[in-house]
């Protein structure tokens, strides 16, 4: 059983910028292992945002967050961050961070392919 944790969200202006920390318990990984972000706006789906993955840190943002997101690892203290800049109103959501094993390129913006998900933290970017 992986568990998640995130931290670090809370309330910025725009403009300004948050570090999101998803902190794991994954004890095994294999090249198909990914952490991502799913953020979650009041009335909107739940949307991909940003993953990565195991041993390379290959990474993947969705084309909004592109360029102002920055999402890394650390092994040592098993937490995945989502560095995010330049916030913007559009970026206020729940995000939460996902943990599973994907086997194709293509799968890695699909919530349904995450087995393991944190409770949340919320993102408001006031304008």
């Amino acid at each position: 059983q992986v568990q998640l944790v995130e931290s670090g969200g809370g309330l910025v202006q725009a403009g300004g910028s948050l570090r999101l920390s998803c902190a794991h318990s994954i004890r095994t990984v294999t090249r198909y292992t990914a952490v991502a972000w799913f953020r979650q706006a009041p009335g909107k789906e739940r949307e991909f945002v940003s993953a990565i993955g195991w041993p390379d840190s290959r990474t993947w943002y969705t084309d909004s967050v592109r360029g102002r997101f920055t999402i890394s690892r650390d092994d040592a203290k098993m937490t995945v961050y989502l560095q995010m800049n330049s916030l913007e109103p559009e970026d206020t959501a729940v995000y939460y961070c996902a943990a599973g094993q994907i086997y194709h390129s293509d799968d890695y913006v699909r919530d349904d392919r995450y087995g393991y998900w944190g409770q949340g933290t919320q993102v408001t970017v006031s304008s």
